[in-house]
């Protein structure tokens, strides 16, 4: 809500669509200079070359927990879920084999503060932002996402159709994530929204009626709302803040030497068609979410 911001979405394998805004970001153009990383594509990018952690492995970091349609029970070593596929498949563009690739445990908030990582790239539903370009890189872009207001049926705000619907709400979100940047600087609310310092405690908010709506990345709307809480539903995406695409990606250490060649390895990805299946393997059920205008 992951778009988990400054702001979860396999089961159910809700997801992404390939409408609305929500379509992945296979024609994107972003370079990794634009992302945060060098421009040099001289680069050499495979792993005796790379200046990983640790020599001869691949270090990914996420957080704890982490959540479906993103992550398979809390495993990302299984490479199950849609960012532990795309983990894995960058390290196998970067010449790593699945054993050679070593998970951490990072805290949402510490992945994106400034100092030294102790992790190659952190993958968890990161956007890209130019706030965190000052302190971390970011590779190349690996998917486009909205953020989106889910809320329990009985709910004040579950027919909302407008944002304007919205305003009087009292809206919660991850603290740090674009979710919460979408309340703020979107939505408006009279109401002092709520932060959270992960998406279980949000959730249980929503549940116990603490809040009247939680605002989450899209494809973490649809999995909440068909296998979490069954009695909460899709109230609608948000505009996008700065009416550009929120777009997740990998980060990486300030300056980080491997950042061109993540990137290259995400940019590959994309040209290949090898994005487009795990989006469509993971993310492939959100479909008709309505847009609040």
């Amino acid at each position: 809500m992951r778009t988990r911001t400054l702001l979860v979405a396999a089961g159910l394998t809700a997801a992404l669509a390939a409408a609305a805004g929500c379509a992945p970001a296979d024609d994107d153009t972003t370079t990794p200079a634009a992302s945060g990383g060098s421009s040099s594509g001289a680069a050499t990018c495979a792993p005796a070359s790379l200046k990983t952690v640790a020599a001869g492995k691949l270090t990914v970091a996420t957080d704890e927990p982490v959540y479906e349609p993103w992550f398979k029970d809390n495993k990302p070593e299984s490479g199950e879920g849609f960012e532990a596929a795309v983990a894995y498949a960058v390290a196998t563009k970067l010449g790593y084999s699945k054993d050679q690739v070593v998970w951490t445990r990072v805290t949402f908030n510490n992945a994106i503060a400034p100092g030294k990582k102790t992790f190659d790239f952190d993958v968890n539903e990161f956007s890209i932002t130019d706030e965190r370009k000052q302190a971390v890189d970011f590779s190349a872009p690996y998917y486009d996402v909205t953020q989106t207001v889910i809320a329990l049926k009985s709910s004040k705000i579950a027919g909302a159709k407008s944002v304007a619907d919205l305003k009087g709400a009292k809206l919660g979100a991850q603290v740090g994530t674009t979710s919460y940047r979408s309340i703020t600087e979107v939505v408006k609310p009279t109401a002092q929204p709520q932060v959270y310092n992960n998406n279980d405690d949000a959730k249980k908010a929503l549940q116990n009626g603490q809040i009247d709506g939680l605002v989450v990345d899209l494809p973490t709307a649809f999995y909440i709302t068909g296998a979490e809480i069954t009695d909460a539903q899709i109230v609608g995406q948000l505009p996008q803040p700065s009416g550009t695409p929120e777009q997740f990606g990998l980060v990486l250490d300030k300056g980080s030497p491997l950042t061109t060649c993540v990137s290259q390895a995400v940019d590959g990805l994309r040209g290949d068609g090898t994005l487009k299946t795990l989006t469509d393997k993971w993310l492939s059920s959100v479909q008709g979410a309505p847009t609040l205008t």
